[in-house]
């Protein structure tokens, strides 16, 4: 893959990662109710489910969803379905005055487990792949031009949500946001479910 191409993957990537939407909201969460451990957990297993898309787009997902829309549509609703089951629990969360760390139950496997199932619900995601990747993806493309976009893809995402996580583990910001949580609990919560009816709205 020419350098430029790359460079360009690269960023779509992290444009991609970067905008706000759920999967901010997960790592966001599990920081606050567990720390920095299961903030990187999070982080980490929403790059596997990253990186599980984008193998799936260099293998022909793009194609067959084209070919069978209904399959397309399922997994939208199955994503949707999950959103608002999040921001259901987001705003029972934020009914506490505020969000303590030993208050709430978060683990690292919890995390982990989370972070890879935003991932693969998440309808941004999977438009983002079927329409954006797919067209760094060529039918005479190497495997290992095709490795370098799934790596990519992952360690952009992953990075970037790690980063998010120690700097909201830091001493002087997480006490900040764990005042103002109960807040933040409600925000998520409207957002995930707006996110839900919308995808089911189409």
């Amino acid at each position: 893959m020419p350098f430029t191409l790359w460079l360009s993957l690269a960023a779509v990537c992290a444009m991609g990662a970067m905008s706000p939407g759920p999967s901010l909201a997960l790592v966001l969460r599990h920081t606050l109710g567990g720390g920095r451990l299961p903030g990187v957990a999070a982080a980490l297993a929403h790059a596997m489910g990253v990186g599980l898309y984008a193998l799936l787009t260099v293998w022909g997902l793009g194609a067959l969803i084209a070919r069978h829309p209904v399959l397309f549509q399922a997994i939208t609703w199955a994503g949707a379905a999950y959103l608002a089951w999040l921001g259901v629990k987001a705003l029972r969360a934020g009914q506490a005055s505020a969000l303590q760390a030993s208050g709430v139950a978060t683990t690292q496997v919890q995390a982990a487990r989370d972070g890879v199932l935003v991932a693969l619900g998440n309808p941004k995601l999977i438009l983002f792949f079927v329409a954006l990747l797919s067209q760094f993806v060529s039918p005479d493309m190497s495997a290992a031009a095709k490795a370098l976009i799934v790596a990519t893809a992952m360690i952009i995402d992953g990075g970037w949500y790690v980063l998010v996580a120690v700097a909201l583990s830091h001493s002087s910001v997480l006490p900040w946001l764990q005042a103002r949580a109960h807040w933040l609990n409600r925000v998520t919560g409207v957002i995930l479910l707006g996110l839900a009816a919308r995808v089911l709205i189409g």
